[in-house]
């Protein structure tokens, strides 16, 4: 199963709301609460966030197992728990694309 979650956009400057992922070292808003389902993040200089994702934009996914829907795909940021509380993961497809696949 994959279900559209939000798409993901870089931000220079802060947002109201946003929350920190001390994993990654980012600020993100919560895609649900912006009416189109945008997410903004906002990478600290020191970020371990590969530039790849720093500078475009993602789609993000729920999906049963990160492991099954990953599969083929090139690996940016290896799983780990989200701020939310869940296991997310980012990777790029052959064209591309920057994909988050999240696990609830």
């Amino acid at each position: 199963m994959r279900e559209f979650d939000h798409i993901g956009l870089p931000a220079g400057q802060s947002h109201p709301e946003e929350r920190f992922v001390a994993h990654t070292q980012v600020w993100v808003t919560d895609p649900h609460r912006h009416p189109f389902r945008v997410e903004w993040l906002r990478c600290l200089p020191d970020s371990t966030v590969p530039e790849k994702l720093r500078a475009a934009p993602h789609v993000a996914y729920h999906v049963d197992s990160i492991e099954t829907e990953s599969a083929g795909l090139k690996v940016l940021l290896p799983p780990f728990s989200s701020v939310a509380g869940h296991r997310v993961g980012f990777y790029e497809t052959g064209d591309g694309v920057v994909v988050e696949l999240m696990e609830f």
